[in-house]
């Protein structure tokens, strides 16, 4: 079984290659042009604790679907 920690790890992760493919070489950037905390939206690439909300509205901004993110994930 995946603990918290490496789930809100991988999503950290994943958001992050998101953003780059995105063409968004810095997180401060991306968050500023979103109207994100950038503290906040570090911390969630980080592996911070993100609330379903907030990552709705990270992944609508992205333009990925939530099934096909969460299929994405690695627990490696």
């Amino acid at each position: 079984m995946v603990n918290n920690k490496k789930v809100h790890q991988a999503i950290g992760v994943r958001i992050r290659e998101l953003r780059i493919q995105a063409g968004y070489t810095s997180y401060e950037n991306f968050a500023f042009e979103h109207d994100l905390s950038a503290r906040y939206y570090w911390g969630v690439e980080k592996g911070r604790n993100i609330s379903l909300k907030y990552l709705l509205n990270v992944l609508e901004i992205l333009q990925v679907d939530f099934k096909e993110f969460v299929e994405s994930l690695s627990f490696d």
